[in-house]
């Protein structure tokens, strides 16, 4: 099996960024960081700075959307980041559903013994990584016989 450049999972919020990444066969995910948010320059030249640290090929952003599948305010700011970063960046941004990670990263990190109430950066690790393995699984071929 081949190895495959890496993917970069965000969890794009209004304070902070959760950041995870493919492993080198991207098949699975995980947390790598929490970028405080500071302005959009300075938030645009972090992430960059990751994506060229790893050598990622495209980033999977989360976007934000209400059960109902419309999306909001959160998510407008959410696309207007993705599309900034895909400029700076100059690699592909695409966007993956991220409804309910935030529940499923509480979950996972609570059953890990970790206590998330003023861990919010782990949260939003979690969240990234959840994200991005969404978009994983489904990359994936279909198995052969």
């Amino acid at each position: 099996m081949s190895q495959k450049p890496r993917v970069i999972g965000l969890d794009v919020g209004d304070k902070r960024i959760g950041v995870a990444i493919s492993d080198p066969l991207r098949i699975t995910a995980a947390g790598l960081e929490c970028v405080e948010r500071k302005n959009m320059a300075t938030d645009l030249a972090k992430i960059k700075q990751i994506v060229e640290r790893h050598g990622a090929i495209e980033i999977v952003i989360g976007l934000p959307q209400h059960m109902d599948g419309n999306i909001g305010e959160q998510a407008e700011r959410v696309k207007s980041f993705a599309r900034k970063l895909a400029r700076v960046t100059g690699i592909p941004t695409v966007y993956e559903d991220e409804r309910l990670s935030t529940i499923s990263a509480i979950r996972t990190l609570t059953l890990q013994g970790v206590k998330t109430g003023h861990r919010r950066d782990l949260v939003d690790m979690q969240s990234a990584a959840i994200i991005l393995q969404k978009f994983l699984d489904r990359d994936e071929p279909a198995p052969s016989a």
